[in-house]
């Protein structure tokens, strides 16, 4: 989608720190991150929220987060502890409307979140 800040991430039109692309998913440094590790995991295909996902993109979300674990065990954070955060829709404070995790990690986190 034109109008899409991570399709258009994806597309290589605005730059990011990327940690790693597959055919499938991108995952590149969090501008403003919230802990020592912050992330982001978004696939190519553009789905605005998780209610979105259908049959053929489960596999799809199943690679999003082994994509996740990859990026933790990479920055140090696997055996430490990491947090993947999935927001779907505003009340839950998703501010951009393309599916993406957030990896956190690096810090103590806070429980209950939120």
């Amino acid at each position: 989608m034109a109008d899409c800040l991570f399709c258009r991430i994806v597309e290589k039109k605005i730059p990011a720190k990327i940690v790693f692309e597959d055919g499938l998913a991108l995952a590149f440094e969090d501008l403003n991150p919230q802990a020592p590790v912050h992330v982001l995991v978004v696939p190519k295909k553009h789905l605005p929220t998780l209610n979105d996902l259908k049959e053929p993109d489960e596999a799809t979300a199943g690679h999003l987060l082994a994509v996740a674990a990859r990026v933790a065990r990479e920055r140090g954070v696997a055996e430490t502890g990491y947090r993947i955060v999935v927001n779907t829709n505003r009340d839950a404070m998703q501010s951009v409307f393309h599916v993406h995790m957030h990896v956190l990690g690096g810090r103590g986190l806070d429980w209950p979140p939120g």
